[in-house]
């Protein structure tokens, strides 16, 4: 029997160990995608004690801890930050097979030095570790270099100053660079209630009057402008799925006039503007040198109940089975037809979707650039060991593994950086499985080459980042 996350966790061939302790190891992190807060990292926030660093904001915790029957007081409640901690170790121990009990045990072992396990019983002794920890140092910026990470993309609205980007820019005691990156999903969702309120701020930031579609985007591209400015190359799109629905301006106009008017737009007339506005984003985001992210496939705000006293993004997000690949295809092919497509990474959370992806991205791949148009890494729900050996494996087998720009953590937590070692593990023993198999040859310049360039090299070249 194996030790319990011993230094060959995840590892069971010669070759997988090899690959990972000789190559993947000794990477460092480029986290082209997360929800850090910028200011968080400028003032470089120190931490009270675990539960702030685990708890607050971690809505994938929150969900285990609701499914082990913890009441809400001990979630997000007013109860104490060690009753708290206690009802998380209590949950945790039932989390067998969850990603989460490996995450959580890898950030203990590799910020904490804590080598045993969480559990109810031994709770007391992390909890006073793990804050002796913190209080002797462990703060925002030190898990950062801690975690050899090199760049930082945040998630930035374009109304956003970037006031926290530019003071980090500024601040010579600190070598990571931490970029804004564009997500406009406010500009875009017009049948939101608060939409003429949000309008009226993207109008004031931007000088522009929003009163026309064609002013919308105009603002949006001043907008633009202003974070290219301070270092942006980088969008993102949170869709409920990539809609493809074309109109002629004319209409594009009357149904955004119709908004403005304080009227409710059917559901074709926002699919029409959606796609309208995706596309016209789009053709910016070429001419800027911009990748484009894609997220969709995501049921949001299910539990009303819980959405209503806690707001969004608070555990109660679903897979959604309606993530149409012709839609997808037509919408990068009105892009591509006037060769006006960025460079494109695509994530759904439905897992089905990985094959579709996988052929859907073979048709826009030219000469532009590596892998021009990429299947994104596991997200969210598929991000777990078997969500990524079967988004890794469709890659493989209906594009090439070896351009893949590999890993993100997508998280709002300082400690999340050690998910870049969970995956790449995972993915070494995947590619060593291959070897040892004889699926390919022991050609270790090019795995080293592969290896490397998944952990690391590929996004580097493919968001074109100064580092």
């Amino acid at each position: 029997m194996k030790q319990f996350m011993d230094e060959d966790f995840l590892l069971s061939t010669k070759t997988a160990k090899k690959l990972y302790h000789e190559y993947a190891a000794v990477m460092p992190i480029l986290d082209y995608h997360c929800h850090l807060n910028p200011q968080e990292i400028y003032e470089d926030r120190k931490f009270e004690n675990i539960t702030q660093v685990w708890l607050g904001g971690d809505h994938y915790k929150w969900r285990q801890m609701r499914s082990n029957g913890v009441e809400e007081k001990y979630i997000t409640g007013d109860a104490s930050d060690r009753e708290k901690f206690q009802k998380w170790a209590e949950t945790l121990e039932m989390a067998i097979g969850n990603p989460l009990y490996h995450w959580s045990h890898l950030e203990l072992k590799r910020y904490f030095g804590y080598d045993g396990y969480l559990s109810g019983d031994t709770a007391e002794e992390v909890w006073n570790l793990c804050n002796a920890k913190l209080q002797a140092g462990l703060s925002a910026r030190s898990l950062i270099k801690m975690s050899n990470v090199t760049l930082v993309c945040t998630t930035d609205d374009p109304v956003d100053s970037l006031e926290w980007h530019q003071k980090i820019k500024a601040d010579e005691s600190f070598d990571v660079q931490v970029l804004p990156a564009w997500r406009p999903d406010k500009a875009v969702a017009l049948e939101k209630k608060d939409y003429l309120d949000y309008l009226a701020k993207l109008g004031e930031v931007s000088g522009i009057k929003v009163d026309s579609f064609e002013n919308l985007m105009a603002a949006l591209k001043n907008r633009m402008d202003y974070f290219a400015e301070n270092g942006c190359s980088v969008s993102d799109h949170g869709l409920e799925y990539v809609m493809y629905n074309p109109a002629s301006a004319e209409e594009v106009e009357a149904i955004f006039a119709k908004r403005l008017a304080g009227e409710t737009v059917s559901r074709e007339e926002e699919l029409k503007f959606k796609t309208a506005c995706m596309v016209t984003l789009g053709r910016e985001y070429a001419k800027k040198g911009w990748v484009m992210q894609l997220h969709y496939g995501v049921k949001r705000d299910n539990n009303v109940s819980v959405f209503t006293k806690l707001g969004p993004d608070t555990g109660v997000d679903c897979i959604s089975n309606h993530t149409p690949s012709a839609e997808l295809a037509d919408f990068l092919n009105a892009l591509a037809v006037t060769d006006e497509l960025p460079k494109t990474i695509i994530y759904s959370l439905n897992p089905i979707d990985n094959a579709a992806i996988g052929t859907v991205i073979g048709c826009f791949q030219n000469a532009d650039a590596i892998g021009k148009v990429q299947q994104g890494s596991a997200w969210w729900f598929n991000d777990n060991k078997t969500g990524m050996i079967e988004q890794m494996t469709s890659l493989a087998n209906l594009g090439l593994l070896g351009n893949f720009v590999g890993m993100l953590t997508d998280s709002r937590s300082f400690l999340s950086y050690t998910r870049h070692e969970y995956f790449r593990r995972i993915m070494c023993e995947l590619i060593g499985g291959w070897v040892e198999n004889g699926e390919y040859p022991a050609d270790y310049k090019t795995l080293k080459k592969i290896v490397k360039g998944i952990s690391y090299n590929n996004a580097v070249r493919y968001f074109g980042f100064d580092l």
